[in-house]
């Protein structure tokens, strides 16, 4: 919490980060790290503060894979506060495979790519849905 009573911005980006590496498990993409090296490695994210998120409440992150590239995907994150029942942030990143035992950027495994497809309910490319956090009305 920040000196005005509202959840710090960097919090939002840790946010972003723990439901990254959730879809990331739930994908593969760490198990690729154990067996061959290759992972994920942040290559730029954003963040847009919507508004004031505020303690006591709960945050619910919604996270998609918006692009499906050779090496990288792009995701996109949604943040809404349950009190206000609004949404308080959005924002994107775009995560690099890599190869950390060779120490450059690597082809995104095709289990990776297809999981992420099957994910998304799109075949490769993905083509961009509309972002929803868990709960929020389509």
């Amino acid at each position: 919490m920040d000196a005005y009573g509202h959840v710090n911005n960097t919090v939002l980006f840790r946010y972003f980060e723990t439901a990254r590496m959730a879809y990331f498990q739930r994908c593969g993409f760490t198990g690729s790290y154990e067996r061959d090296k290759i992972g994920a490695i942040l290559h730029s994210t954003s963040c847009r503060f919507r508004r004031p998120l505020f303690c006591p409440d709960t945050a619910l992150v919604g996270t998609r894979v918006s692009d499906i590239g050779e090496d990288r995907v792009t995701m996109e994150y949604r943040v809404v506060s349950r009190a206000q029942n609004e949404s308080v942030a959005e924002g994107s990143a775009i995560i690099v495979s890599y190869d950390y035992h060779q120490g450059r950027k690597a082809p995104l495994p095709p289990a990776v790519r297809e999981a992420m497809a099957k994910i998304e309910g799109h075949s490769h490319p993905v083509t961009p849905a509309p972002l929803r956090a868990p709960g929020e009305p389509g």
